[in-house]
């Protein structure tokens, strides 16, 4: 993984987790906004620039590919890198909520 992706991507947007989260499975823009409501209980809702920029970035980032068209809507998948760096960030808030719960048992 090189500087610019882990500069970028290293820790993550709540954005950019979820679209790669629920790019795990090919999606398209509109089906990642309704699976991020249904996941956070409609506390996140991704507005339609936020989510079309962020999917226009990722692919030129090469963490994302773009797979096939249906119904007019683009469906994406992750690709290896997108796979690396959603797992970096997994680990980072594992390592996060480990910690947490340490330092609160210990109060």
């Amino acid at each position: 993984m090189d500087q610019h992706i882990r500069k970028v991507y290293a820790p993550m947007t709540e954005t950019a987790f979820y679209i790669l989260l629920c790019l795990k499975e090919p999606n398209h823009g509109y089906g990642i906004v309704q699976k991020v409501e249904n996941m956070t209980d409609g506390e996140v809702k991704l507005a339609p620039g936020t989510m079309y920029g962020s999917l226009s970035k990722m692919e030129k980032d090469g963490v994302i590919r773009f797979v096939r068209e249906e119904n007019k809507r683009k469906i994406y998948e992750l690709t290896e890198l997108g796979e690396e760096v959603l797992s970096l960030e997994l680990r980072r808030i594992e390592r996060l909520y480990r910690n947490s719960r340490e330092e609160a048992g210990n109060e």
